[in-house]
């Protein structure tokens, strides 16, 4: 969860002007604030899903080079960035709060491995949302994944991206009466 920026209602989040909205929600999509901006100009917001519904529009509605490069603006998991220290705030908890900075020598090997055969077949970082998950279960997923088609896997990829930036979304927004809104899953992934 990221600790840069306050938890503001839906409301306060509609009154934001460009810049500021843009600059609240920069971390929901790992380094592409073109998503931002897009679902700024989609406002008014009537409430949460409202508000969620204008990201995920914004990405679905973009052409494939540009899903392509949300999807490869990922960093890899538990790879270069998060040995190195500089993955954003946002993944390094998320991959903290998974267990993927204290794997053991063969998960390490394993993820090793995931990541460099998915890289080489897919042309992009495997993406799966972390959040609440083990190393194991990431592990599984990354190397079951790595059956599917190409066009399987950069709509997998902008799923798992859907359900990352939901769960960001909600460290950032709560309902207009001051409270945390409510997890629902994705529309339509």
């Amino acid at each position: 969860m990221s600790t840069r920026a306050q938890s503001l209602s839906v409301a306060d989040v509609g009154a934001l002007d460009e810049k500021g909205f843009v600059g609240h929600f920069a971390g929901v999509y790992e380094h592409s604030p073109w998503v931002a901006r897009g679902a700024w100009r989609r406002r008014p917001f009537a409430d949460f899903e409202a508000l969620a519904g204008a990201f995920e529009t914004v990405v679905d509605e973009a052409p494939e080079d540009a899903r392509l490069g949300l999807v490869r603006a990922h960093p890899e998991l538990g790879g270069r960035e998060a040995r190195k220290g500089t993955l954003t705030e946002e993944s390094a908890a998320e991959q903290v709060g998974a267990g993927l900075d204290r794997l053991t020598a063969e998960q390490l090997r394993r993820l090793e491995q995931v990541n460099r055969a998915y890289a080489e077949r897919f042309r992009f970082p495997l993406v799966i949302s972390v959040r609440g998950r083990d190393p194991n279960s990431i592990l599984d997923e990354g190397e079951a994944r790595l059956r599917n088609s190409a066009e399987q896997e950069l709509n997998r990829a902008i799923a798992q991206i859907t359900r990352i930036a939901r769960l960001r979304l909600h460290d950032l927004v709560a309902d207009d009466d001051g409270t945390e809104t409510s997890r629902p899953q994705p529309r339509g992934k």
